[in-house]
């Protein structure tokens, strides 16, 4: 069994599926960009959109009963990847002391020309 999550407070989906995915006690979510739920722009720069799509991704685990902490492994999408260093900086704030698994990939391009995104599993 598996229910569809949707979390209030980050942006809408920008095509047909959901914020995430609840199978069990594990959490699957789509990828977060950095979009500002109230006016579902982008900010300027890698940080700080990286800063938005972190934020993101907690609305939506939250949603689901959970936190940072849940999280097992995540993927990372760079469209630079000498944004590496940048983004760890900001991604340690929201992983601090022992970091779930995580993949990171420079990609051609990410949706909306964002510069930034992350999708996560979590596990309660």
């Amino acid at each position: 069994m598996n229910k569809t999550v949707t979390a209030q407070n980050a942006p809408a989906a920008v095509g047909p599926y959901c914020h995430a995915k609840l199978a069990g006690g594990t959490l699957y979510t789509s990828g977060q960009l950095g979009l500002v739920p109230a006016t579902g722009e982008l900010p300027q720069g890698v940080e700080a959109q990286a800063a938005q799509a972190l934020d993101n991704l907690k609305e939506v685990l939250s949603a689901a009963g959970m936190d940072c902490k849940d999280v097992v492994k995540t993927t990372v999408f760079l469209a630079d990847m000498n944004d590496f260093a940048a983004i760890n900086a900001i991604y340690a704030k929201y992983f601090p002391g022992e970091a779930p698994a995580r993949s990171c990939v420079q990609v051609a391009a990410l949706p909306k020309g964002a510069l930034f995104e992350i999708e996560a599993v979590a596990v309660k």
